[in-house]
C-alpha cells in the first residue's frame, strides 16, 4: 500500500539517494555533482520555511519518491507562482505513483495560496516527466532550446504550466 505524507527528517537520506540517482542517471536535473544530504536538509528547510509543501511517497520499502514546489522566481509578484519538482526511485517507475504525488502537490500547493504551477522540465527527451504533467492538466508553453549541457550533450528545457484553484480569474488573498 502507497502513503502520501509530508517529509519529515528521517526522509533526508532516502531523498539524497533517490536525487543522487537523478543527477548521476538522469537528464530530469540539470546538476552534475549529487548533493550531501545536509544540502537536502537545508533546500528542504527553505521550501518548508515558505510554507509550501515537501512531500513523499513510501509504499511496504520505504521512501518511493519525493515532490515539493518553491517559488518560480524570488521576485515579491511571484509569490503566487511556483515551479513543482518531483523525483522517483527506480523501482517506482513506470507505476502512476508520480501522477498520485503531483496530483497531491498540487493540492496542498493551492492551500497554500499558490494560483501557477510551473513545470521546467530538464530534456525534451523526459517523456515520462512531460506525460505525468500533462496527465494532470498542465499544457506546453514552449522549450528553451539546448540550454543545458549533461553527458556530453545538450538538452533543451520543456516549459508546462497550469492554474490552480481560481487562477488569474481573481485575485489572490493578499
Amino acid at each position: 500500500m502507497i502513503k502520501i505524507r509530508p517529509s519529515t527528517d528521517a526522509d533526508i537520506a532516502a531523498i539524497t539517494a533517490i536525487y543522487a540517482h537523478h543527477v548521476l542517471h538522469g537528464t530530469g536535473t540539470f546538476e552534475i555533482t549529487p548533493p550531501a544530504a545536509e544540502d537536502m536538509t537545508n533546500r528542504r528547510a527553505d521550501v518548508l520555511s515558505k510554507g509550501l509543501p515537501y512531500l513523499v511517497i513510501e509504499d511496504d520499502l520505504g521512501i518511493a519518491g519525493f515532490a515539493y514546489c518553491n517559488w518560480f522566481k524570488p521576485r515579491p509578484a511571484y509569490r503566487f507562482s511556483a515551479e513543482d519538482s518531483i523525483y522517483m526511485a527506480p523501482r517506482a517507475s513506470g507505476k502512476g505513483w508520480g501522477r498520485l504525488l503531483l496530483l497531491e502537490l498540487m493540492a496542498q500547493a493551492e492551500r497554500a495560496g499558490v494560483r501557477k504551477f510551473i513545470a521546467v522540465i530538464g530534456d525534451s527527451d523526459n517523456q515520462g516527466s512531460i506525460g505525468v504533467h500533462r496527465s494532470c492538466g498542465f499544457s506546453h508553453v514552449g522549450v528553451l532550446g539546448a540550454c543545458g549541457w549533461k553527458f556530453e550533450r545538450w538538452l533543451d528545457v520543456v516549459l508546462m504550466e497550469r492554474a490552480l484553484g481560481m487562477g488569474s480569474a481573481t485575485p489572490p488573498a493578499q
